[in-house]
């Protein structure tokens, strides 16, 4: 009997859906650390600036640091994620999921530190406070999905959830109620904007 389609969907960490843009900014995951967590984050180079390819360029070393004044102010950083979303909801990945990639930073879930251990991290094109596009929350959606059927998600939270006062993304404009209904998940695995009180209902 051959695999379901899910389990065929990924190889090695790597998500089908997703075109692959390897990142050498990754290390291995802690011997026995499973992937618990989903972290959403919200990001534009240069800020506010949708559409180029800096993000990609930032996440594989290859950004030209003189070609923004802002550069100027992460020069030489060196940083990635799993996934990436853009505003038209193309989706890139450039770190296997079964890796550890570099995201969260000083972190902490629900009294457990260091996040990128047991994170996959999202990355969506936006700004805090502004909102996301219908095309970003469909793939992300299904993303979601499939990741949970392929590792024993606990969470999901945004990059502000685990690292408060230091991060705001993806921040206000993103509906955590919205993602919530659409993956069924129960309040739990949320952080309390999902829960109905404190969300945004837009799009």
């Amino acid at each position: 009997m051959s695999a379901p389609h899910w389990r065929r969907a990924w190889r090695s960490g790597w998500w089908s859906g997703a075109r692959a843009l390897p990142s050498p900014n990754f290390g291995a995951r802690p011997a026995g650390e499973a992937v618990r967590l989903i972290v959403v984050h919200s990001i534009s180079l240069p800020p506010g600036s949708y559409g180029g390819d800096a993000v990609a360029q930032l996440f594989t070393n290859r950004l030209d640091w003189d070609a923004h004044p802002f550069f100027q102010d992460i020069r030489g950083l060196q940083v990635s994620a799993h996934f990436f979303i853009r505003r038209d909801g193309a989706l890139w990945q450039f770190v296997s999921c079964d890796e550890r990639a570099w995201h969260a930073g000083v972190s902490e879930w629900r009294g457990r530190t260091n996040c990128n251990d047991y994170s996959v991290g999202i990355e969506l094109e936006g700004q805090e406070g502004d909102t996301f596009e219908a095309a970003q929350y469909a793939v992300l959606e299904r993303l979601c999905v499939s990741i949970a059927r392929r590792y024993p998600i606990e969470g999901i939270a945004g990059h502000e959830h685990i690292a408060p006062g230091r991060k705001r993304d993806p921040g206000s404009g993103f509906d955590w109620q919205r993602l919530r209904r659409a993956l069924g998940w129960g309040a739990q695995r949320f952080p309390r904007e999902a829960h109905g009180a404190c969300g945004v209902a837009r799009q």
